[in-house]
């Protein structure tokens, strides 16, 4: 059954129904169970992750399992998730057919288990599940490099954090908050392909790391208010620093030498428009219009200064007052003020119409046709949750409507809060994805929107719930 199933980062593998599939468990490359896709990748998020999505033929501990005569039958094995690029991936396949052990225990394995949090989640692998799931989990580590993974991310974290120094900040940014260091500079060092994950490295946190550098005498690090620190200054003359040399072609050096910051994505320009409803259709067939056209503020207020010019409504005496004729009446009174008001002023009568006109909208992004629609356009919501575990997640919703990709906004987010995220349909929303952020990550996801997408605000709520900072001693 699909409730329950987690949906990675990178979003789900693309099956088509009929399928042959393997059920895992998240954080195990060990498939629970082997069956048959009931529908599509597409249905599944069509249906909001609802209803039977494989046909089962074998799990762990069932008939056939215990009918073996010979074989394991402990429990479930923990495989690690791979991290291998594609060229290597065909060649994992062909190992696992090829090895008649393999093959035996890929028969054999539990359909329930627990995560490291406790719950019984699931985790589908399809035809593409082997890349998807090493580059969701984002380490790609270099497979001619013999030196072990950790080993690897200490390098890069030293590389990044060299990168950064010498390429990005400037004593003006000083004192620059760590997490701030990490997220806006650290991360964009990172080579394209690389995932920068400290707690893969031999420090685990930024923390112990900075004071390692510390020690170098590379920056020097203060705690400016109670548990933020802050780099409060650098020495740029370091052996290290001016030893460091900029990679050919990482994407921060081509930025500098370009003189710009790239910015692949650009916030569409959204305007209000408006739609004829069925009662003011008389007031706006003079004009060719009819019910259902859509109509830009501008538009509107022409047709209704025309209409009162042409009709002859405008009041001799004062300009400013507009009579109103049995048309207006029904278009723009309540049934009570019909026989007491008989006139209005310009603005009053122009507030009154586009009141009574139904909303709608345009979206237009750089070199795309307009997408206009009926309706109010979806704020981008943040929310908070609490889990069972009684730990707090940060929800976004309706990134869709601004060409945002759920997923791609997950994997960033993943990187610069080093917290776990997780992409699933937004509940009660028709082909609608939510990221899950685990923490209260709203600080970056204020920075990210604002800052660097230049989204603005009022298309955006919730920001208000980010946690407020320490009071200065």
């Amino acid at each position: 059954m699909l409730p329950g199933l987690v949906v990675p980062p990178a979003g789900l593998p693309q099956v088509q129904k009929g399928d042959l599939c393997a059920i895992t468990l998240v954080g195990n490359r060990a498939p629970v169970a082997i069956g048959i896709a009931a529908m599509s990748t597409a249905e599944m998020l069509t249906s909001g992750l609802k209803g039977r999505g494989f046909s089962m033929l074998h799990t762990y501990q069932d008939h056939l399992c215990f009918s073996r005569r010979s074989g394991d039958k402990s429990s479930l094995p923990s495989i690690a998730p791979l991290a291998l690029n594609p060229p290597d991936l065909e060649k994992e396949k062909e190992s696992i057919t090829a090895d008649p052990a393999m093959q035996e225990d890929l028969r054999c394995l539990t359909l329930e288990g627990e995560d490291e949090n406790g719950g019984a989640q699931q985790q589908m692998c399809g035809r593409k599940s082997l890349s998807e799931d090493s580059n969701s989990r984002g380490l790609n580590p270099d497979p001619t490099d013999s030196k072990t993974l950790q080993e690897q991310m200490d390098e890069l974290l030293q590389r990044c954090f060299l990168h950064a120094l010498k390429c990005q900040v400037k004593k003006a940014d000083l004192p620059l908050l760590t997490s701030t260091f990490l997220g806006n500079h650290m991360f964009s060092c990172c080579p394209e392909g690389r995932q920068l994950d400290i707690k893969k490295s031999s420090y685990r946190k930024l923390s112990k790391f900075l004071q390692q550098m510390q020690q170098e005498q590379i920056v020097q690090v203060e705690e400016l208010s109670k548990g933020v620190e802050s780099i409060v200054a650098v020495d740029w003359k370091h052996p290290r620093i001016t030893s460091f040399v900029i990679p050919e072609h990482s994407p921060t050096s081509q930025t500098i030498q370009e003189g710009s910051r790239e910015q692949p994505y650009h916030p569409p320009d959204i305007k209000s428009l408006y739609c004829v409803p069925a009662n003011m259709t008389l007031l706006f067939q003079e004009s060719g219009h009819k019910k259902g056209s859509i109509l830009e503020g501008g538009e509107v207020r022409t047709i209704i200064i025309n209409y009162a010019k042409k009709n002859d409504l405008v009041d001799a005496n004062n300009k400013n007052l507009v009579k109103l004729d049995p048309i207006l009446c029904d278009c723009i009174l309540e049934k009570n003020e019909q026989h007491t008001i008989m006139k209005l002023p310009w603005d009053s009568l122009l507030t009154r119409c586009f009141e009574k006109l139904q909303p709608a909208y345009q979206v237009s992004f750089p070199g795309q046709e307009p997408i206009v629609k009926k309706g109010k356009i979806c704020p981008i919501d943040i929310s908070l949750a609490q889990r069972a575990s009684n730990k707090k997640v940060t929800v976004v919703r309706n990134l869709e409507p601004y060409g945002l990709d759920p997923c791609s906004v997950a994997s960033i987010l993943q990187q610069r809060c080093q917290a776990s995220t997780t992409v699933t349909p937004a509940p009660g929303a028709k082909d609608s994805l939510q990221v899950q952020i685990q923490g209260n990550q709203i600080h970056h996801l204020s920075r990210l929107l604002l800052e660097e997408y230049r989204l603005p605000r009022k298309y955006i709520q919730g920001l208000e719930k980010a946690p407020k900072p320490a009071k200065k001693k």
